[in-house]
């Protein structure tokens, strides 16, 4: 990875809905009889806001959003509407807030028969699915120039960039630093170490992994972990040779290697895996019952909520060479719609999502995330970031949209979760799991 990119991530290092059932009080942000107030960029910079037609006009303009949320997004809706009527009062968001893993993708393909919302929020590796097949619009540079540079990297088909990126998850190991220490433990970087810690924790009764094995989405994430360690770092095209049957989940040892991690999780943590929420799950790693999680950024909001002196650090998943990397992954990615008949009441929510810069501090708070604008960075403590810092300098931190965009997650790694599920549970054996992944080989890429 080049240091420049690695450098522009270290400088950042650090959407209550007007529909019922997204999370707020079903009602649309209050509407003003008199005039906008002034673009806030523009106050600062002396310029006129890019979105200042919409903003000096009295119209009311109400926007449709498509939101597709990660387990830490549910509420920046709220943030988001109330930054929104005190700059653009003229301009109402009208929410439909779904789960990412489960409804994004299907609602897309719905909207697509019957015309799109104006904004759609996913994620970055989304783009790629959807802009080619034209339903996209371009972000404005006004905005994009906003953001980091790395921010538009994976977003950017043939010159034109179709999605705003606005913040960063970082995916590994979380392990508790007190129970380490205290068990003399170091930090894994091969199997052979990973394995020492997880039967010293077998003699003395610890649980080596939380996880939370009810939630599908959990052990697809987990798994594109393990397959960007294992596999993409050892061939970028994978998922290219896969589609031209050049390689097959049944034939190559890496991918192979990449499933069993599922079953040495599955093999080292608690029995109830298969009925422990995501929360209750967290708990136990922060009340010290599980040394290690293999998980996300988002596992973090709830560890500080349960404990906020909760000391956690982040490693990446060993790998068989002994030279993983930590994972990095654009989230929040807000995309729109090229037949939308309000652009510049578009821009002016882009205008607000990036020129505002304390609504950003507060939702990367909230989420405890990592920022994508230039010259904004979260104020919450992260106890993983020191961990973090020394993985981005020594250039140790990969994208995984690589893999996203390889083998996508609609209709392919989440159903290749399901197979997983089955045969973690006995009801599949290792190789019909395999089979089954060979077998959608189709759905495998966006295009």
């Amino acid at each position: 990875m080049k240091k420049k990119w690695i450098s522009m991530i270290l400088s950042a290092a650090m959407v209550a809905t007007v529909l019922v059932g997204c999370g707020g009080d079903g009602q649309p942000a209050a509407e003003s009889p008199t005039q906008p107030a002034a673009n806030q960029e523009a106050e600062n910079a002396g310029e006129e806001s890019a979105g200042s037609e919409t903003a000096n006009t009295d119209e009311k303009v109400t926007l449709t959003v498509l939101a597709g949320q990660s387990t830490t997004d549910a509420g920046i809706e709220d943030m988001i509407d109330e930054a929104l009527a005190e700059q653009y009062p003229n301009i109402t968001l009208e929410w439909e807030c779904v789960d990412w893993g489960n409804d994004f993708q299907p609602k897309m393909q719905q909207y697509m028969q019957s015309g799109l919302p104006d904004i759609m929020i996913g994620k970055a590796q989304d783009v790629a699915t959807y802009a080619p097949q034209g339903i996209l619009g371009e972000i404005d540079s006004t905005y994009l120039d906003r953001g980091l540079d790395a921010a538009k990297t994976n977003v950017t088909i043939d010159g034109k960039t179709y999605g705003l990126v606005y913040n960063a998850l970082y995916q590994g190991v979380y392990y508790n630093k007190a129970m380490f220490a205290e068990n003399g433990w170091e930090v894994p970087k091969t199997q052979e170490e990973l394995q020492a810690i997880i039967d010293d924790c077998n003699a003395k009764g610890i649980t080596p992994f939380a996880s939370h094995m009810v939630d599908t989405w959990s052990i697809g994430n987990v798994t594109m972990q393990f397959m960007m360690n294992d596999v993409f770092n050892n061939d970028a095209q994978w998922g290219d040779k896969f589609r031209a049957g050049e390689v097959s989940f049944s034939d190559d040892p890496m991918v192979q290697t990449a499933y069993q991690y599922n079953k040495l999780i599955f093999d080292n943590t608690y029995p109830e895996t298969f009925s422990t929420e995501q929360t209750d799950c967290d708990a136990k790693m922060v009340m010290g019952e599980a040394a290690m999680k293999v998980s996300g950024s988002w596992s973090i909001q709830n560890f500080l909520d349960i404990d906020e002196s909760f000391d956690f650090g982040i490693f990446p998943f060993p790998n068989q060479s002994g030279d993983s990397k930590l994972i990095f992954e654009p989230n929040i990615t807000v995309m729109t719609s090229s037949a939308s008949e309000h652009q510049d009441a578009i821009n002016c929510v882009l205008d607000v999502l990036t020129g505002n810069k304390d609504l950003a501090v507060e939702i990367y708070d909230y989420t405890k995330t990592a920022s994508m604008l230039k010259d904004v960075s979260p104020t919450f403590a992260n106890p993983s970031q020191t961990d973090i810092d020394k993985y981005a300098a020594d250039g140790m931190i990969v994208d995984v949209t690589l893999g996203n965009n390889q083998l996508v997650w609609g209709g392919f790694q989440e159903e290749n979760a399901k197979d997983i599920v089955a045969w973690l549970q006995g009801d599949a054996t290792f190789e019909d799991a395999l089979a089954a992944s060979d077998a959608r080989v189709d759905a495998s890429s966006a295009n």
